[in-house]
């Protein structure tokens, strides 16, 4: 996605944080050419159509979170860190408000009425995560730092499921301590102390 221009990259921006606002169907075309400060012929120059547009926004989340995953495997071996620095990753991001809400999951819930390029990129989100967390962990209960009631794929599906909803609880509740308060019992099942 590193070839897009300045300009693309301000739309997406402004995409994301008004879909983290509201979802697919909270924003137009003329919300971005308010807060962007463009035409919105100009934004139907880099994305012909919305559905391109964050189809090409939910790409670079992917990309994102695929980089960030990478990072965090080359900076921490140990399977019980790695999954206490991607809940604390969450926890700061709805803390400070960076990044209140995953995107993906938000637009999971709207899978019904998206357009099907957009929900194959949601998919395949979700798809990837699962796959890491199924094999972080399996090698922590190899290694025996993790302890699991039963198949890696299951618990790691949960564990996701938990994550997402924790970010949902803590959005309803209008308080970010939420998150938190879900996920560390869990924490605390999987990690053998």
């Amino acid at each position: 996605m590193s070839n897009l221009s300045s300009t693309a990259e301000d739309i997406l921006r402004c995409a994301r944080s008004l879909i983290s606002a509201g979802g697919y169907n909270g924003f137009s075309y003329a919300d971005i050419s308010k807060v962007v400060g463009i035409r919105n012929a100009s934004i139907h120059h880099h994305f012909p159509s919305k559905s391109d547009l964050v189809r090409t926004l939910v790409a670079q989340y992917r990309e994102e979170a695929h980089a960030g995953i990478a990072a965090l495997e080359r900076a921490v071996s140990d399977p019980r860190e790695q999954l206490r620095a991607y809940i604390a990753y969450w926890d700061a991001c709805i803390t400070d408000a960076t990044a209140p809400i995953c995107v993906c999951a938000l637009l999971a819930g709207e899978i019904p009425v998206l357009p099907e390029e957009v929900a194959l990129e949601v998919r395949a989100h979700f798809r990837a995560l699962s796959a890491w967390l199924t094999s972080v962990l399996e090698r922590g209960a190899k290694q025996g730092g993790l302890q699991l009631a039963g198949p890696a794929k299951s618990e790691a599906e949960a564990l996701m499921a938990t994550v997402h909803g924790a970010m949902l609880s803590a959005r309803a509740y209008g308080d970010a301590k939420m998150f938190g308060v879900i996920l560390r019992p869990v924490l605390e099942r999987l990690i053998v102390q």
